[in-house]
C-alpha cells in the first residue's frame, strides 16, 4: 500500500476513535473541567504522537527510544476505546435502573474511577508482556512419518522499528539452543524497505540447524518489494519455498516440507499461492505446508498433513482477537482441521506497531513431529526478550 494513503486511512480511524472517546467517554466523567481539560489535552499528545509514528515508519530515521515512545498510542488509543465502549454501555444501562439518585450517582462515580483505573492498568500490563518472547513446546502427531524431528518455527518478525538486530541476534541464540533438524519462517519477516534492513537481516545468516532455514512471504513483504525481500533473504543462505516442495531427511524416513506465496497476491495479481504447483512431484511421504495465513486451510483438500501459519498475531491485543475471528478460522496453537489435516497458528515472534500484547504473547515455537505419540501435546515455557 502506498504509505500516503496507509497514512490517511490510518489517521482518519484514529480521529474518529479519539473523538468517540472524548465524547462518550471523558465528557461524561464527573470530573472537574481542568481534569477533563488534562485528560483531552492527552488524547491530543496522543494523535500527533501517532502522525509521529507513521512518519517514522516511513520517512524519518530515530533513535529507538523515541521510536518506543511514538509507537505506545497505537496501542493505548485502541484499549481507550474499548473501555470506552464498555463505559459507554455500561452508563446508559445505569441510567435505566430504577433506582434512587444518591445511589445512581455513587454507582456512576464507581464506573468513572473503575473505568480510568481499568484503562491505565491494561495499558501497563500490555507493556509488561511484550517484553517477553515465550517458548511453546509442541509435539503433533503425523501419520505414517517414520522418526520424528524436531522443528522451531518463527513468524511474524516484522523487522523494522523496534526489532532490530539486538532483537533477532538474541532471537536467533535462542533458536539455536534448540538443536533443531530445520527451522521455518512463516511469513511477515520484513516489514521496511529491505535495504534499511539488511544488518537486521544478517542476524539471521547466524541460525544452526541440521537441514536449514525455510522461508514464505507473508502479507507485509508485499507492501516493501516482495522480490527484493527474497533475493535478500535468498542471500542470506536460507531457502525460500516459492510454490515448491523439498524433501528433509533421509531418504524414505523423511516428509516433504511445502511452501506457497500469500494469498494477498490474489489482490495484487502477483505471486499468487498455487498448492497444485507447490505440491509437484513430492515424494510419497508425510507433507508439511508453510502458508502464512490460516485461512489458505480453506484450499487444501488433500496431500498435507500438517499446516504451520502466523499472521494472526494471536490478536496481539485481546479485545482484537475478537475481530481476526471474523477473518481467520484460526487464530494460534494447534487444531485439528479434519481426520487428515492439522495447523499450529504461530501467534507471531516479534509485533507490529505498539510495544504491545495483552493475553497474545510473542512466541518461538518448537515442534516435535513425531508418530508414535499417542496424541498431540502442547506446553509453554516463558522466556524474558
Amino acid at each position: 500500500m502506498n504509505p500516503l494513503l496507509f497514512g490517511l486511512i490510518f489517521s482518519t480511524v484514529f480521529v474518529l476513535l479519539n473523538l468517540y472517546i472524548h465524547k462518550r467517554f471523558i465528557l461524561k466523567l464527573d470530573l472537574n473541567d481542568r481534569t477533563k481539560h488534562y485528560l483531552s489535552l492527552f488524547l491530543v499528545l496522543n494523535f500527533v504522537s501517532l502522525i509521529g509514528y507513521i512518519l517514522a515508519r516511513y520517512y524519518l530515521n530515530i533513535p529507538n527510544w523515541l521510536y518506543f515512545l511514538l509507537s505506545l498510542p497505537i496501542g493505548i488509543l485502541f484499549l481507550l476505546f474499548c473501555t470506552a465502549l464498555i463505559y459507554d454501555t455500561s452508563r446508559v444501562l445505569l441510567s435505566k435502573v430504577p433506582i434512587s439518585k444518591s445511589r445512581r450517582n455513587f454507582f456512576k462515580k464507581s464506573l468513572d474511577i473503575s473505568s480510568l483505573l481499568m484503562a491505565t492498568a491494561l495499558s501497563a500490563r500490555a507493556m509488561y508482556e511484550a517484553r517477553f518472547v515465550k517458548l511453546e513446546r509442541v509435539t503433533i502427531n503425523i501419520k505414517n512419518l517414520k522418526k520424528p524431528y524436531k522443528i522451531v518455527q518463527m513468524s511474524d518478525l516484522h523487522i523494522g522499528g523496534l526489532i532490530d538486530a539486538d532483537f533477532i541476534k538474541d532471537i536467533v541464540l535462542r533458536v539455536n539452543a534448540l538443536h533443531p533438524d530445520l527451522v521455518v519462517i512463516t511469513g511477515d519477516l520484513v516489514d521496511i524497505d529491505v535495504l534499511s534492513a539488511k544488518d537486521t537481516l544478517n542476524e539471521l545468516k547466524g541460525l544452526q540447524s541440521r537441514y536449514g532455514t525455510y522461508y514464505i512471504v507473508g502479507n507485509h513483504e508485499y507492501f516493501h518489494g516482495v522480490d527484493k525481500i527474497i533475493n535478500s533473504v535468498k542471500s542470506l543462505g536460507i531457502r525460500v519455498l516459492e510454490n515448491e516442495n523439498v524433501y528433509i531427511g533421509e531418504e524414505g524416513v523423511g516428509f516433504n516440507l511445502a511452501g506457497v506465496y500469500d494469498v494477498f497476491g490474489y489482490r495484487v495479481n502477483s505471486h499468487m499461492p498455487d498448492l497444485q504447483k507447490a505440491l509437484f512431484n513430492k515424494k510419497n511421504s508425510p507433507t508439511l505446508l508453510l502458508a502464512h495465513q490460516p485461512k489458505y486451510i480453506e484450499e487444501v483438500k488433500e496431500g498435507v498433513d500438517l499446516i504451520l501459519s502466523g499472521h494472526t498475531h494471536g490478536g496481539q491485543l485481546y479485545p482484537f482477537k475478537f475481530l481476526v475471528k471474523l477473518q481467520q478460522p484460526y487464530i494460534d496453537g494447534l487444531h485439528k482441521h479434519n481426520e487428515n489435516l492439522q495447523i499450529y497458528v504461530n501467534k507471531g515472534t516479534g509485533f507490529w506497531g505498539p510495544p504491545m500484547r495483552l493475553g497474545a504473547s510473542s512466541e518461538i515455537t518448537e515442534i516435535t513431529i513425531d508418530t508414535n505419540t499417542q496424541m498431540s501435546t502442547c506446553a509453554l515455557y516463558h522466556i524474558k526478550a
